[in-house]
């Protein structure tokens, strides 16, 4: 099985902290795709700052790397989509439909491949994956339980460990589950796009 990575576009201090007025024109969309994937119980706040972190809500982002749209995909990783939706057969990442859909789902294959003790903490496994690959968080989770930490807790176990990626990779991987659950899904909350998965 291949594991694929998904590139982010950074977001200046200026800006990062701003719900995008562009995001407005893609609300109602992501709740549709969110909710024929997740069900009405869909953690849409979530997945819009998911977005937030990707793109800043931009649709023609690309990302030095060449990750595309409002997920930013990948090339290869765009290729791959069709193979867990049959729907998303034909790759556009720039199409914010598809785009929309595709995070939804990749998200959901993901989480559905990751175990752990709280929604918190499997939410942050998920994102985790979505940014640096499914293979590297199923190798940090092995760390942790070797060295006597929760394979099961996200949040000060298995985030300390690295199973070999640099320094730099690390410390983006570390950050983005923390940004966006911690950060960003509040905010997406407070402008009423719904509940988030972490209540600490």
């Amino acid at each position: 099985m291949l594991w694929f990575v998904v590139s982010v576009v950074y977001i200046t201090p200026a800006n990062a902290a701003q719900i995008p007025h562009e995001s407005s024109r893609y609300r109602n969309e992501l709740t549709r795709q969110a909710r024929l994937i997740w069900g009405i119980n869909a953690p849409i706040a979530v997945m819009a700052a998911q977005i937030h972190q990707e793109s800043a809500w931009n649709k023609s982002a690309v990302s030095a790397v060449g990750a595309k749209g409002l997920a930013q995909f990948m090339p290869g990783t765009a290729r791959w989509i069709p193979a867990i939706d049959s729907r998303l057969n034909n790759p556009q990442p720039t199409n914010p439909t598809w785009a929309l859909r595709a995070l939804a789902r990749y998200d959901f294959w993901l989480y559905s491949k990751l175990k752990a003790d709280t929604y918190c903490d499997r939410w942050a496994m998920t994102l985790s994956a979505y940014n640096g690959g499914l293979g590297w968080v199923l190798r940090d989770k092995k760390a942790a339980n070797a060295a006597g930490d929760s394979r099961w807790l996200w949040w000060d176990n298995v985030e300390k460990y690295n199973a070999g990626r640099g320094k730099s990779q690390f410390r983006e991987n570390r950050g983005y589950p923390r940004r966006i659950l911690r950060l960003l899904t509040p905010r997406y909350q407070q402008a009423g796009w719904g509940q988030g998965v972490c209540h600490d």
